[in-house]
Formats: C-alpha cells, sequence, structure tokens
C-alpha cells in the first residue's frame, strides 16, 4: 500500500482525481448492480424474461453508444462528458430506488448504461493526456483503483442491501451526486476539439473505423476480454456444481472474486515495473494473454469430480478454480496498461477518446457472443460426456490471440509512436 500512495502522490492532482473518480464510480456500481436482479424477481416479483430485459437493456445502451460517448468526448472535451455521465448515472440509481413498472424500470436501467457509454471512453482519453510519458504507469495504477472499487463495492452493497435495496440504490445515487459536485468544482477543463477544426461527425468516425491496425488490435484483444469475464460465468458455475448451493458454494463463488481483487492491489504495480524492465510493450501483451490461455489448464485436473455431496473434498477440489482466477488476475496486471497504452500510440494521439470507445464497443459484442458460445459449451459437452472441451477451448482461445499479436508485432502492426506529451 506504500508504493501505491507513493505512486498516486507522484501524479498532479489531474490525475488522482480521475483516479478517484473511477474509484467511486466502481464502488457505486458494483455495491448496487449485483443484487439488480435479485430485487427484481424477489421484491418485484417481475417475470425471469423482464429481469433479462432490464439488465440486458443496460447493457446495450452502455455498448451501443460508447462510439457516441468517445466521439462527443473528443469534439466537446473530456470533463463535459464525464460530468454528464455522473449525472445521468445519479438520476439512473434514484430511480432504481422507487421504480415498479416495467417501461420506468427499463428507462432507469438504460439511464446507467447510457452514463458509462459517456463518462468511461472520456475518462481514458483524459487520463492518456494528462499523464503523457508516464501512462503505462498511470493505466496500471488506474486498474489498481478500478479493482479495488469491484472488490469493495459488493460488500458494502451486501450490508445495504440487507436494510433494503432502495437504500442501496440512495446511497449509490448521493455517492454519484457527491462525485459530480466534486468534479464541477476540481476536476480542470482540458481542451476541446476547436470547433473550426472539427470534422463532421462521419469523417470523424470514418477517421477512427479506416484505422486497420486498431481494428487488427482490437479483434485479436477480444478473445481475451472473453477469457477476462470467466470469472462470472464459467468460473462460478463449475464452482457451483463442485460445493452445491449452500453457505459452501457463496464462500467459495466470493473466494474467486477476492482473489481476483487481492492480486490487482497487492501486484499490480510490481507486475508492471517487472515487465517494463523485462520485456518490450508487444511482448507484454503476448505474455499476458498466452497466461490467460494457461489459466484454464488447473481447472481440467477437476473436471471429472463428482458432483457435489457438501465434503471437505468438494472444497479442495475448489483450489483448481481459484488458481484460474488467480492467473487471470496475473494476466489482466500485465496486460492492461500496456493495453492502453497501445490504443494511444495506434490511434496516433489523434481522437483518442473516440478510440477508446469504439474498442469497448468491439470488446463488448465480443464478450457477449463468446459468453454465448461458452454458456452452451458448458452445457452440451458434461452432458455429451467431455467434461474437459470448454477448458480446452478456453486455453486455446489465450494461444490465438497470443499468436495474434505476435502476428502483428513482426509486421510492425504494434509499433508505437512517441508518447503523447502531457499539456501544458
Amino acid at each position: 500500500m506504500k508504493h501505491t500512495w507513493s505512486q498516486y502522490r507522484s501524479f498532479d492532482t489531474t490525475v488522482q482525481l480521475l483516479l478517484i473518480n473511477q474509484l467511486t464510480i466502481n464502488l457505486g456500481f458494483y455495491m448496487l448492480m449485483p443484487y439488480l436482479a435479485a430485487h427484481l424477481s424477489g421484491s418485484l416479483a417481475l417475470a425471469t424474461w423482464a429481469v433479462g430485459l432490464i439488465l440486458g437493456v443496460r447493457n446495450l445502451s452502455q455498448q451501443g453508444m460508447f462510439l457516441i460517448g468517445g466521439m462527443l468526448a473528443d469534439r466537446l472535451g473530456h470533463k463535459p462528458l464525464i460530468i454528464a455521465g455522473c449525472t445521468l448515472r445519479t438520476a439512473g440509481f434514484a430511480a432504481l430506488a422507487f421504480a415498479e413498472s416495467l417501461p420506468a424500470l427499463i428507462a432507469a436501467s438504460a439511464a446507467t448504461g447510457l452514463a458509462g457509454a459517456l463518462f468511461n471512453p472520456a475518462v481514458r482519453a483524459y487520463l492518456a493526456a494528462e499523464a503523457g510519458e508516464r501512462r503505462v504507469d498511470a493505466f496500471a495504477l488506474f486498474n489498481v483503483f478500478y479493482q479495488t472499487g469491484i472488490l469493495l463495492g459488493p460488500l458494502l452493497g451486501l450490508a445495504l442491501t440487507s436494510v433494503s435495496f432502495p437504500t442501496t440504490c440512495a446511497v449509490a445515487s448521493a455517492l454519484f451526486a457527491a462525485l459530480t459536485l466534486l468534479q464541477l468544482r476540481r476536476l480542470p477543463e482540458n481542451a476541446a476539439t476547436a470547433r473550426d477544426d472539427r470534422p463532421a461527425l462521419r469523417e470523424q468516425a470514418g477517421t477512427v473505423l479506416r484505422n486497420r491496425p486498431f481494428w487488427l488490435f482490437a479483434l485479436a484483444m477480444t478473445g481475451s476480454y472473453v477469457l477476462s469475464f470467466q470469472v462470472y460465468l464459467a468460473l462460478p458455475l463449475e464452482t457451483q456444481r463442485l460445493t452445491g448451493d449452500g453457505a459452501l458454494a457463496t464462500t467459495a463463488t466470493s473466494a474467486l472474486f477476492v482473489v481476483s481483487g487481492l492480486v490487482a492491489l497487492i501486484g499490480q504495480l510490481r507486475i508492471t515495473a517487472w515487465c517494463k524492465r523485462t520485456w518490450t510493450p508487444a511482448r507484454c501483451l503476448t505474455a499476458g494473454t498466452a497466461i490467460m490461455g494457461v489459466a484454464f489448464l488447473p481447472p481440467l485436473l477437476t473436471v471429472g469430480h463428482p458432483q457435489a455431496e457438501h465434503s471437505w473434498t468438494d472444497a479442495l477440489a475448489v483450489t483448481p478454480l481459484l488458481l484460474c482466477a488467480g492467473l487471470l488476475a496475473v494476466a489482466t496486471a500485465v496486460l492492461y496498461p500496456f493495453e492502453m497504452d497501445t490504443i494511444v500510440s495506434l490511434a496516433d494521439g489523434r481522437w483518442v477518446a473516440t478510440h477508446y470507445g469504439l474498442y469497448n464497443t468491439v470488446c463488448g459484442i465480443g464478450i457477449t457472443l463468446g459468453n454465448l458460445a461458452t454458456g452452451a459449451l458448458l452445457d452440451t459437452a458434461r452432458t455429451a460426456g467431455h467434461p474437459a472441451l470448454p477448458w480446452l477451448i478456453l486455453a486455446l482461445v489465450g494461444g490465438g490471440c497470443a499468436a495474434a499479436l505476435t502476428a502483428l508485432s513482426r509486421t510492425g502492426r504494434l509499433t508505437t509512436t512517441e508518447p503523447v506529451p502531457a499539456p501544458g
């Protein structure tokens, strides 16, 4: 923690505020969203299809609008989009506390998703611009704050939801309201693209869409997002199979997220520093995706373990899954700072927020399709008597991503430009 604090203090106040911003965003989001489905199906007694619709609208409104949010941030400046996104999420979370009809719930859910599309690309682009030559270090620290919010949010949300779900919504909304006011007062205005220099939106989008090296990189990295998301899908499902539906299953599933969060908190800065000393950025990307592939080999040790019988053997059988979650977190720690830096380089410092927005959309679509395929494969493979197949395929996806990034590096498509100097 001392090293993290030292790194934090080494940046200027704008970068520090952006880090606090992301911590608060994740804290507020993850204290509420993990418990929304239970509230909708339990307290409001909505049908399963309605719950899926509400959650799907939130995801679609965010993933589908990332590109627009990034384009607006590049044209109007990063601060206005950050403020707008936080304000909208304040309203969305407040509405979830009172909404009971399906139309009202859909509108509130869509607002929370659109809010993320507005501030996510803007925050990352602003951080990249302010950090300048220290982009990699800034994004490493950014991931520490990001993961801290993910780790603490559900714990705080659990305590608040035990009182009532509207209480959780009210606290989350208040956090975003306070964050909005803090940024209005303290976050400096960054330079927007001058009105005379702004091309038409279609031309701006076309510039990004025609960036072939960026597209190749985004497609190569999509598999890594599918793999990292399995801590929410394949690993919890396998944990439940091994431990049953009781308290042991809840504890074991929680342990997956605790392991992931602790690796980021304790190891991120050290891992990034070691990678910078030892490897090139392209090698870090390749190594990170390769580690993700390797992470899915340990679960092969227990795929033949019988259904849960609520014994200590079941608890021990979860160990390979915890190892998988830990390796995925290590891989993310290796990848993330260099991944974010590479996007800036491939954008050549122009329309950075737009590139981040499009990147998020591409990877979001990949996650959706990958989850559908993984879920179907987990069901059919076990039914067919080949339970190891999904884990082998996931491991091969990691190897494929590593091979694709290696090919891009060898052909010069990952060659980075000089870092964009920090403003002023």
